[in-house]
């Protein structure tokens, strides 16, 4: 018979394969980042365009891996709910599967604790390092790579006694029970209280920008997909643009050059040059319209619309529930202290694994709309990046948000009641969650928002719809009244009265 295993080696064999799954998954992710942050990073800032000998290639290649490992963070944080629902379903499914072995409450924590850890190493030491570092110019007389590293952690350093004095003076305001000596050689309980008024701050935001993005993905999904046109012809309109767009190019052909022309012939050939260009996208987009099938075209932006306000409506009707369950006292509130939950014991959800999924889809709703309307706010607008044209600083800053939004995102899920699921580790002793009366303030705030922002959106594209109806019945009814004249006349009339307008015209 063989002997059994020791207890120590099978521990030492689950810790390795666990930190192997990590490895795995931290690549994966970390690879997928860089190409998203390639994508927008300007062209004349990436490394192969740098000269590499005043340090700006080595400084940017590291600002630059700081950036990305922070956005796999981000996405980590925004996986952790669904890897955990979906786990805990496979395991109900297959409870003595060979192949699912691996999968056990050991790894979920172990992920949960890693992002957190993470969370807290990028929001606090690399992201501002990563920012001061491409920003510094050297210090001290120094210049290149070792003045501006020099610089950039002589900043940090002034900034974490900053940030360590205001928590300090926070701590020492709400926990009364210490004395200052205390609290001041307590260093360490610093970081877990300014992620627990980090992730407040970023439950805020999330507040002000997922009700947002709500309203925003309507018109977001109506620029991406094509839009059906059942009151007009789509070939008739694409000739008449490109009529209209070949009439504005021979009448700028035939314009002297620019160097010749004063001051008002230069201001209406720059409105001509700007209405070809809106000519010319009105033409793309109609040429996509025709390309694309009669039944597709009819059948995939109802669906989607009709999708979107599904998810809407099942997010606003699963946080009415929460709160009401909060107010009668079935729900429990979202502070936990487990370091490790029993997965394939039961499942959370009462539809089972359809439920499960169902969680997971509203849960990357709420990440799609929460990104989607940060982006909307008025004092965020500016600062989205766009293709090619952004700069590592600006990536940087919108990096921190992500990570700030993804961080707070399992808590936002949790407070709105969308799963069960208990915050593991450190995401469950955040104090704040403990407090009936701001989680239930919250779940009305955020379900009064929403509808508010879905009311409105809904309203005001009803009445512009119903004003373009009645502009369009006006407008025929008028032409037809013109018309009645001209067919009342004989066919010898006719030609006379037109005889007659050639002549004198």
């Amino acid at each position: 018979m063989e002997e059994e295993a020791d207890p120590e080696e099978q521990a030492f064999h689950s810790t390795v394969r666990e930190y192997i799954i990590f490895l795995l998954l931290f690549g994966i992710l970390y690879v997928a980042s860089y190409l998203v942050l390639r994508t927008y990073l300007h062209k004349e800032k990436q490394e192969d365009k740098l000269d590499p000998d005043n340090g700006e290639a080595t400084v940017h290649r590291v600002s630059l891996g700081m950036c990305t490992f922070a956005l796999t963070v981000a996405v980590g944080a925004a996986l952790l709910l669904p890897i955990s629902i979906l786990s805990n379903e496979i395991l109900l499914l297959y409870p003595n599967s060979y192949y699912v072995k691996w999968l056990n409450s050991s790894l979920i924590s172990g992920l949960w604790n890693h992002v957190f850890l993470f969370s807290n190493l990028s929001i606090f030491i690399l992201l501002p390092f990563a920012y001061f570092f491409s920003e510094a110019e050297g210090i001290g007389g120094q210049q290149g790579l070792m003045g501006r590293v020099y610089e950039a952690c002589l900043i940090q350093l002034m900034l974490a006694i900053l940030v360590l004095g205001m928590a300090f003076i926070l701590c020492a305001l709400i926990d009364k029970s210490q004395s200052a000596v205390e609290l001041f050689f307590n260093v360490w309980n610093y970081l877990p209280f300014l992620y627990s008024c980090l992730s407040f701050l970023g439950v805020l935001l999330l507040l002000l920008c997922t009700p947002l993005g709500f309203a925003r993905l309507f018109t977001v999904c109506g620029q991406i997909i094509i839009r059906p046109n059942f009151l007009s012809d789509v070939n008739d309109e694409y000739y008449a643009v490109l009529f209209e767009e070949s009439c504005i190019r021979e009448r700028l052909k035939m314009k002297s050059p620019e160097k010749q022309l004063n001051g008002q012939g230069r201001q209406a050939r720059k409105v001509l040059e700007s209405k070809l260009v809106a000519l010319e996208a009105q033409r793309f987009k109609l040429n996509q319209q025709r390309r694309s099938s009669p039944v597709l075209r009819r059948l995939i932006y109802p669906l989607a619309m009709v999708l979107l306000l599904a998810l809407t409506m099942a997010a606003l009707l699963n946080v009415l529930q929460n709160t009401l369950q909060l107010l009668v006292g079935i729900k429990a509130l979202p502070l936990s202290t487990r370091e490790h939950f029993p997965l394939g014991l039961s499942s959370l959800s009462k539809l089972g694994l359809i439920g499960a999924v169902i969680e997971v889809v509203l849960i990357g709703y709420l990440l799609a709309a929460s990104t989607v309307g940060l982006y909307t706010l008025p004092f965020l607008s500016g600062i989205r990046p766009t293709a090619r044209n952004t700069p590592l600083t600006q990536l940087i800053v919108n990096c921190g948000l992500v990570l700030v939004l993804s961080s707070a995102l399992p808590v936002l899920s949790r407070i709105l009641g969308i799963s069960n699921f208990d915050l593991l580790g450190n995401y469950g002793r955040i104090e704040w969650l403990g407090n009936f009366y701001l989680v239930l303030l919250y779940n009305v705030i955020f379900a009064a928002t929403a509808t508010l922002c879905l009311a409105k959106k809904v309203t005001n594209s009803l009445l512009l719809e119903v004003w373009r109806r009645l502009k369009l019945a006006c407008t025929a009814s008028l032409q037809r009244g013109a018309l009645e004249p001209h067919r009342m006349l004989s066919p010898v009339g006719a030609r006379k009265s037109a005889a007659i307008r050639q002549t004198n015209d």
